[in-house]
């Protein structure tokens, strides 16, 4: 098995990073599109608009990235050579990716409240949530590029 791993090493890693892209890509846009949606509430089109737009790049795009970012990181991990445990990057890494993932989960519960008109959050405190992500990636980044 190792083996086969090795031999799809850069095919693996080519997957994940567009996963990766994909998923980051959606996990910014969503708390924008709900800024719009809480700034224009009191519009009921406008609502349903928003509704769909978060529904659909939430489930199309934002959760079949986000498994399949896990799924080739995850390969990348069992590829033999790739990840030494021993340094501190690939926990920060870890770390990071797990937050990544409770803020993806955070985001469809703030789908979920703002469909059933139950959205306690302002729009300046989404401005401030999708500030997260981006700091996440920073520190994602360095992990692997710098590996310290």
């Amino acid at each position: 098995m190792s083996d086969l791993l090795a031999t799809l090493y850069p095919w693996t890693k080519s997957l994940h990073i567009m996963s990766v892209i994909a998923w980051m890509a959606g996990i910014f846009y969503l708390p924008r599109l709900f800024v719009h949606h809480v700034e224009q509430s009191s519009n009921a089109e406008m609502d349903e608009t928003f509704q769909m737009m978060e529904k659909k790049l939430l489930k199309v795009i934002m959760n079949p990235a986000s498994i399949s970012t896990w799924l080739f990181g995850l390969l990348l991990v069992f590829t033999p050579g790739i990840v030494d445990w021993s340094m501190v990057w690939p926990w920060l890494k870890a770390a990071s990716v797990i937050a990544m993932t409770w803020f993806h989960h955070w985001l469809a519960k703030r789908r979920k409240d703002l469909a059933a008109g139950t959205n306690t959050v302002t729009g300046r405190q989404y401005r401030m949530m999708n500030e997260v992500p981006t700091l996440l990636m920073v520190v994602i980044v360095l992990s692997v590029v710098v590996k310290f």
